[in-house]
């Protein structure tokens, strides 16, 4: 087995972590290995290694404590993000206990919303159908002027004309867009109150109700 000794001017004590800089103002020093299996010692570990598994001696060259291999940056995120959703799930778990007492509530609750969204749905629909009505009238109009019109003698297309197409082209698709949009909501809000239902469920088996 091949040792190697690092003495004070062989690491950068500014690099080493401060949890582990700090034993060496006791006289500790450190054992750690590198990726070839080399055992390497010195009173602070160099930035490379320091994110892995390292053993802290004291001056008698007794194990004091050992170090696990750190977290990479993408492990601390992952776990990070674990502990927020776990938060965020109970946080949702106690609000669905508290908040209602059956799954009668929650579809109540689900068919009114979705009421509520129809009934503006239908409005847009209507909406969107009253405006391509006038939109075919203005198409109809144009073939009255030119260049629009068969006729060679047809007058230029009025700029009045012309502003209120592209207006009403505009609004077409304006409302089009937000009916798609809340069309996307109302099976969104469908999606949401099914995952509720489906979750309560889950938590009045486990507490033995239903």
């Amino acid at each position: 087995m091949l040792v190697v000794l690092c003495n004070v001017t062989c690491v950068t004590v500014q690099a080493a972590t401060p949890r582990r800089a700090a034993a060496t103002e006791a006289g500790h020093s450190y054992r750690w290995s590198d990726a070839k299996g080399v055992i390497h010692f010195g009173d602070s570990v160099p930035p490379e290694f320091a994110q892995g598994t390292v053993t802290e001696l004291d001056s008698s060259g007794n194990v004091v404590r050992e170090f696990g291999p750190q977290p990479s940056v993408i492990e601390q995120a992952a776990e990070t993000q674990r502990t927020v959703v776990g938060a965020r799930d109970r946080q949702r778990d106690h609000l669905l206990l508290t908040t209602y007492t059956s799954i009668h509530d929650i579809e109540d609750l689900r068919d009114e919303r979705l009421s509520q969204l129809e009934t503006q749905i239908s409005a847009g629909k209507s909406y969107v159908e009253a405006v391509a009505t006038r939109l075919e009238g203005l198409k109809t109009r144009l073939r009255n002027f030119h260049p629009y019109s068969s006729n060679p003698n047809a007058r230029r297309l009025p700029d009045t004309l012309a502003a209120e197409l592209v207006q009403t082209l505009n609004e077409v698709q304006t409302q089009s867009t937000s009916l798609l949009t809340r069309q996307k909501e109302q099976q969104a809000l469908r999606d949401s109150f099914q995952a509720d239902i489906d979750r309560y469920r889950e938590l009045m088996v486990q507490q033995g109700r239903r």
